[in-house]
């Protein structure tokens, strides 16, 4: 090489701009720094008869500090809604007796409950296609199996369209998080407050998993959780991100 290539090559790399961690990853700032709505207070019945939906949905939903209700079937899910008006509504359309998409166009004519924000949910793909062909008043529609990201992007479309009043917001970045060791020396089987467990992220759900004993990715161990009601087993098992919350 002569040397006014090499004086040009020497150049050159002063002239690129530094290499960043984030490189190929867009708006890398904005997540570790994102304005989220807050939930906090929100009442919400769940009408499903699947007892790992219902223990992982409400799971989700109170680590963003909800309240929870649950209905097994149309019926008593209908009754729920007149008697309780919740702010949402998570409806699904398989269910035993009357189905979701019934159970809908009676809490549509309902004056009292005709307003209800309602998400229709379902894993059968034959009601999924039933629910895009008919759009019978539902505001939205979530298949299973779905993730805690899109149960609260759901909800912040709801939002968005006016159809959820806004909550104070929080704004929330990865420094501002617990660290990881804060868990680190909480015993098997604690009781830990909402709170904790809403600000842990998957590494210390995972590692607060195997303090119990668990495997964060064995999805028998979650559906057992589910079975016994260990609502902290179901929580980490939720946020430690290594099960799918299905039926």
């Amino acid at each position: 090489m002569s040397i006014f290539k090499q004086i040009k090559s020497i150049l050159n790399k002063n002239d690129a701009p530094p290499a960043s961690s984030d490189a190929g990853k867009p708006n890398a700032p904005e997540r570790r720094r994102s304005k989220r709505l807050s939930h906090k207070g929100r009442r919400i019945l769940i009408i499903d008869d699947s007892a790992t939906i219902v223990a992982s949905l409400s799971a989700i939903l109170r680590s963003a500090g909800c309240s929870i209700s649950a209905a097994p079937d149309a019926e008593t899910g209908i009754e729920a809604v007149r008697r309780e008006n919740p702010d949402l509504v998570f409806l699904d359309i398989v269910l035993p007796g009357m189905n979701g998409f019934a159970a809908l166009r009676l809490i549509r004519r309902d004056p009292l409950a005709r307003h209800t924000p309602i998400i229709m949910i379902s894993g059968n793909e034959q009601a999924t296609e039933q629910f895009y062909a008919k759009r019978i008043g539902a505001d939205d529609f979530m298949k299973k199996p779905f993730s805690r990201h899109e149960v609260f992007a759901r909800m912040e479309s709801l939002v968005n369209a006016g159809k959820l009043p806004q909550l104070d917001s929080a704004t929330t970045s990865i420094s501002e998080q617990a660290a990881p060791t804060t868990f680190g020396t909480i015993q098997r089987n604690a009781n830990l407050p909402n709170e904790m467990i809403a600000c842990m992220t998957p590494l210390e759900a995972r590692n607060q998993l195997t303090l119990m004993g668990l495997q964060y990715f064995s999805q028998e161990q979650f559906s057992a959780a589910v079975k016994r009601g260990d609502s902290l087993a179901v929580d980490l098992f939720i946020i430690g991100g290594g099960v799918e919350i299905t039926a």
